[in-house]
């Protein structure tokens, strides 16, 4: 563990004491080489499930992936926040660079750790950097406002959350992962049990976020620069995701009875964010909203808690990270030029970058669960986990594909095809730094078809 929390820690001196010409390079190379080491904790697969264990932190098969995937996107983050940070002051530059990586800091603390409570303070602590991303970088006035959005949301949905555990910690003495699962089930009966159990499932479900509490999410990533958008899309949702499924343990005979009605909000939210999808109009929005739809079958498919369920809950995380951050890029590399979110002014591109082109082809037919991509593999094991639970999910997890498949086919036409607007000059050519951003997010994706063991949860 320390061989990437020690580096990850020094890239904050770096970052302040390199010169001002070499910043953007060196901070690139060190978060590279600690994003390569970090490869190395796929590797270790034991039987026991538990790898790299000591007092405070371990890696698992469920925390695994997620943690590869939080230091694979801090060097993305700094290749694509390169352009639109070079007309600011040197401090300011490194001041960024600086709050991306106690980000990722924060994040591998929290993805490892084995006491609850240490998870709940990271978990809050997260909220910091991205907060002051967003209010101060974001592009427009409304960014005050996304910031109070996002944090009364995530703050007034896990404060519950931190009595929950503390109520836990009375009861059974004991808040570490790796004994909590040997502990006595918890007998629940009364309303408070009840309470108690929204209170342990309410943070988490925000942050997915559930459809109904997903207001916070368009809002902050239509205002945040590019790094924000990145990290929200790809590392911050997951956090919710990984928290359900470590508290569910805990929770096991209530989840039964008590789960339905988020069962049928995430299944509606599915179908209802792919509608509201279909008729946006700012690129960004679309692609948030997006987020919301995909993020509800992981919440539908970690709440029936088949094996099958979780598998392809973990895996739809995964690839969902890696292919809405490569949209979010594609999406800024076209605000850099175009300097506008709306589809109706920046559509046509074909024409001016056809290289971009091929890129949103591939990074669209990802968000649409094209075969053999692992959205498609972890999308159809939460799929056929809920028609083994209830047929009746079948009608809304078919319609949801369908509008996503619709809503994908759109943003791809409606940025790419059609005669270029009138107003569009003098573009830009593509550079290399953003088609090496493009390659680093995508090949991934295609490299885990050949081995989707490594992000299914399971030992094998």
């Amino acid at each position: 563990m320390l061989k990437i929390l020690i580096p990850t820690l020094m890239l904050a001196p770096t970052a302040w004491l390199s010169p001002a010409k070499w910043l953007w390079p060196i901070s690139l190379l060190h978060s590279l080489i600690i994003a390569l080491i970090s490869l190395t904790w796929l590797k270790f697969m034991f039987d026991t499930g538990w790898s790299s264990l000591n007092l405070y932190m371990a890696t698992d098969l469920l925390s695994t992936p997620l943690l590869v995937l939080t230091c694979w996107l801090l060097p993305l983050m700094i290749l694509a926040s390169q352009n639109h940070m070079s007309t600011e002051p040197i401090n300011r530059q490194r001041m960024y660079i600086m709050l991306l990586t106690s980000l990722q800091f924060f994040l591998i603390l929290a993805f490892s750790a084995t006491e609850i409570i240490m998870f709940y303070i990271m978990f809050e602590a997260t909220l910091i950097p991205t907060l002051v991303l967003i209010t101060r970088w974001g592009n427009q006035t409304e960014r005050l406002n996304a910031g109070t959005y996002f944090l009364f949301y995530t703050l007034a949905g896990s404060l519950p959350l931190l009595v929950a555990l503390l109520l836990l910690q009375n009861s059974t003495g004991t808040l570490s992962l790796l004994t909590l699962q040997y502990t006595n089930p918890l007998q629940l009966h009364t309303y408070a049990d009840k309470v108690w159990w929204a209170g342990c499932m309410l943070a988490f479900l925000v942050k997915m976020p559930l459809y109904g509490v997903h207001l916070w999410l368009p809002k902050a990533h239509v205002e945040a620069p590019i790094a924000g958008s990145m990290i929200l899309a790809a590392v911050l949702l997951k956090l919710g995701g990984y928290g359900m499924m470590r508290m569910l343990v805990v929770l096991e005979p209530l989840t039964k009875e008590l789960s339905y009605p988020f069962i049928i909000f995430a299944l509606w939210g599915v179908v209802m964010t792919g509608s509201i999808c279909l008729r946006q109009t700012d690129l960004k929005s679309l692609i948030a909203y997006s987020s919301v739809s995909h993020m509800g079958l992981v919440v539908a498919g970690i709440l029936i808690q088949t094996p099958w369920g979780f598998t392809g809950a973990l895996i739809l995380m995964i690839a969902h990270g890696l292919t809405s951050s490569a949209l979010f890029c594609l999406a800024n590399t076209n605000y850099e030029r175009t300097h506008s979110r709306t589809m109706l002014l920046a559509r046509g591109l074909q024409m001016v970058l056809p290289l971009m082109t091929a890129w949103w082809f591939i990074a669209s037919l990802a968000n649409l669960a094209l075969p053999p991509l692992p959205n498609l593999m972890g999308e159809l094991m939460i799929i056929t986990s809920l028609f083994n639970w209830s047929w009746y999910t079948l009608a809304l997890t078919g319609g949801g594909t369908l509008i996503t498949a619709s809503y994908s086919l759109y943003m791809f036409l409606m940025t790419q095809r059609g005669p270029l607007p009138p107003h569009m000059l003098a573009l830009e050519p593509s550079h290399s730094r953003e088609h090496l951003l493009m390659t680093l997010h995508l090949i991934p994706l295609l490299l885990l078809i050949l081995k989707p063991e490594l992000i299914w949860g399971w030992a094998t």
